[in-house]
């Protein structure tokens, strides 16, 4: 729910036509990424603002019903379609000639996988990998695609920042959009047991949580350098007034108005990175 935030960032690039010709994200951005890649500034905003006061979105009651405490079947496979409360643009989506890549880990290999658009020739595939991706352990039940179990991206090697993807695709300058501000730090995972007993079936998962603050931090410490160096352009929300698990709606539209604020304040940093 962090991303309520920097969907002001998603909105400011798609309003003053700032196009990518390749588009990463990984957990809550990769619901950003494929917004943004139909070019739908709206429901950018609404999936994380306005949609979450639909009572069917989740709580603890489908939690104890095994659907999670986010019911994540709803939110990314029952919405989507012509006439449901949060409609995807899938022919916007797949006219835009820019690539994707949205990634989630494999629970048995332990491994990240990545998808892009030659995966999701329907709406139907695009939207169970935006779930798959976004799959937060235990608050969420783990995702199945032929066959394979996923959950969120983030818990890859990067610490869920697509740097590594994009430096696997080929390019040396970077802009990102984060969820955090610049001094946070993350830290180990509490209750390190509890995830290992949940996850006895699927170790890796455990051993991945484990690690993910290393991973998270170091992926960080390089997007700073290479600030420093010239070759990013990084926005750092100002403040995060919302945890990843906020679902007041005045709260969270709050939240978009701040990140829209900072958003267009840095429009001419962002323009001046990108040579437009």
């Amino acid at each position: 729910m962090r991303a309520a935030y920097s969907a002001g960032a998603v909105a400011t690039l798609l309003e003053n036509g700032i196009d990518f010709s390749w588009v990463a994200g990984i957990s809550a951005g990769s619901s950003c990424t494929v917004n943004y890649v139909s070019r739908d500034a709206k429901r950018a905003r609404d999936s994380f603002v306005d949609f979450m006061g639909d009572p069917r979105v989740g709580n603890w009651l489908t939690w104890f019903q095994g659907k999670g405490l986010f019911n994540a079947h709803f939110i990314y496979e029952e919405t989507a379609g012509p006439g449901q409360v949060l409609p995807f643009d899938f022919a916007s989506f797949q006219a835009n000639p820019a690539e994707i890549d949205i990634s989630a880990f494999d629970c048995a290999s332990g491994e990240a996988v990545h998808w892009h658009k030659a995966d999701v020739p329907r709406l139907e595939d695009l939207m169970v990998r935006v779930r798959a991706s976004s799959t937060m352990p235990v608050l969420m039940p783990p995702t199945t695609i032929d066959g394979r179990v996923y959950v969120d991206g983030a818990l890859g090697p990067s610490g869920g920042i697509a740097l590594d993807a994009a430096k696997a695709a080929g390019f040396k300058r970077f802009f990102v959009v984060l969820t955090q501000p610049r001094a946070f730090v993350k830290h180990p995972i509490r209750g390190e047991k509890i995830y290992r007993w949940d996850f006895r079936k699927y170790p890796a998962v455990a051993d991945a949580l484990a690690e993910r603050h290393r991973n998270y931090n170091a992926t960080k410490a390089e997007l700073l350098d290479l600030e420093a160096s010239g070759d990013a352009c990084l926005f750092f929300p100002e403040t995060m007034p919302v945890s990843n698990s906020t679902t007041d709606v005045a709260e969270l539209r709050a939240a978009y108005v701040l990140g829209l604020a900072q958003a267009r304040s840095e429009l001419g940093k962002w323009k001046e990175f990108l040579g437009v």
